[in-house]
């Protein structure tokens, strides 16, 4: 069983980055879990078991940027239970794999589509609260370690004071809605909101972060239920912290790319 990304893409007017599409087992659930990753080792493999370990009704899909460190093997991901392996071999960071995630998702024919971060910050125990937001009909979930029930463990306090001063403000004003977290990539996204034209998150102009600032703002402005739900995010004690954003170059094209957000500049009537 397998799908052809390009294919789809091509039927659809889907712009989908060039990868290989490993489909490991069949279709099981309604919704998937998409992990978008590069390079985490053992923190994805340690995830991926506990998340199997929940013994939830969700199909894990993982789309790999590229990994070298050996945690993209296919068939070391079929004994931690995962559904599919989509391994990018195109141009584009973290939404570009998005894009190819959610082309396999669109393609599968999941009702919905729940986002998590593959270096092991996350509770992957949360995941039932999303699941029962989007049954209830909800466009949009953000999770927030910020909301009542949800923790914050040793964030890095620059990373907190730009969330709470900067980042969750201007999305929350673009939105007209109150964010709390929205650097968070722990969210959920119904079908109804990623097939809308008047989103179409399968864009190239959404190549690196931009789809993270894009759709919690895009689907409160379209009036989609959008809510956020508690969650856990654990940064380690001690080493160093598991991100993808270095440098005060990155940080200032992640105020770009929100600004942008904010301003209208990715909507599909705003290029």
């Amino acid at each position: 069983m397998s799908t052809d990304l390009l294919t789809v893409s091509e039927e659809n007017g889907w712009a989908v980055p060039r990868g290989e599409v490993h489909v490991l087992r069949e279709k099981r659930s309604r919704y998937c879990v998409l992990i978008p990753v590069i390079n985490e080792g053992e923190r994805l493999l340690a995830q991926l078991g506990r998340v199997r370990d929940l013994g939830l009704d969700l199909d894990v899909v993982v789309a790999d940027g590229g990994s070298t460190d050996g945690s993209n093997v296919p068939d070391v991901l079929a004994g931690l239970g995962v559904r599919a392996l989509l391994v990018k071999r195109d141009a584009g960071k973290l939404s570009a794999q998005l894009r190819m995630g959610l082309a396999f998702a669109m393609a599968e024919g999941y009702a919905g589509v729940i986002t998590v971060d593959g270096n092991g910050k996350d509770d992957v125990s949360a995941l039932p609260r999303f699941v029962e937001e989007l049954d209830r009909g909800a466009g949009f979930v953000q999770g927030s370690r910020y909301v009542p029930g949800g923790r914050a463990i040793n964030t890095p306090r620059e990373r907190h004071l730009a969330i709470k001063l900067f980042h969750a403000p201007l999305t929350s004003l673009a939105a007209r809605r109150r964010y709390t977290d929205t650097t968070n990539g722990f969210r959920a996204h119904s079908r109804e909101l990623l097939e809308d034209p008047r989103v179409a998150p399968l864009r190239s102009v959404f190549d690196t972060y931009e789809l993270l600032a894009y759709l919690p703002i895009r689907a409160a402005r379209l009036d989609y239920r959008c809510l956020e739900v508690p969650v856990t995010r654990a940064y380690p004690d001690a080493g160093s912290i598991p991100t993808k954003i270095h440098g005060r170059r990155a940080q200032f094209e992640l105020v770009k790319i929100l600004v942008r957000a904010a301003r209208g500049v990715y909507d599909p009537d705003g290029q």
